[in-house]
């Protein structure tokens, strides 16, 4: 019970060291250096800490003020997940897009297993596709129909 506490208040540590703060350095430090992720950027593409590395540079150089808000934690042996919002301004190029100075909002899930006290392996599912809407890169698609339910007074 105590252990899974602890990873759940690791993985927190985590989000804000590298997300927060911008501590690339942490990567290494909380991370064993065999350690793979799965969703981080393309789907079906794991990465390691040199890539994942990579990636968070390229998304902190677009987004630097980024600031992610873990909303709830669960544990249980090695493994926790973390639901996460996390909130920016798009103010360098990503993906090829020019900044727009817009304000995002972005939602996702991370699943961590941890091993020796460090992140070992981890899977990752957010909303990039909202993400790309949000600063302009692909049109929005409209799947359902929204009704305005709000009855005149």
């Amino acid at each position: 019970m105590q252990q899974e506490k602890d990873n759940a208040q690791f993985i927190r540590r985590w989000f804000e060291e590298v997300w927060n703060r911008g501590r690339m350095e942490a990567i290494e430090e909380m991370c064993l250096p065999n350690a793979i992720g799965h969703g981080q950027a393309q789907h079906k593409v794991d990465v390691g800490l040199k890539e994942f590395k990579q990636f968070a540079r390229s998304l902190r150089s677009a987004f630097p003020d980024i600031r992610v808000t873990i909303h709830e934690t669960l544990a249980e042996g090695d493994k926790v997940i973390a639901r996460w919002t996390a909130v920016m301004v798009h103010s360098g190029v990503f993906l090829g897009i020019a900044p727009t100075g817009r304000r995002v909002e972005v939602t996702g899930m991370s699943l961590q297993r941890i091993a020796n006290g460090k992140i070992a392996e981890g899977w990752d599912n957010w909303d990039q596709l909202g993400l790309l809407v949000q600063i302009g890169g692909v049109p929005a698609a409209e799947f359902v129909s929204v009704k305005n339910t709000a009855k005149a007074s």
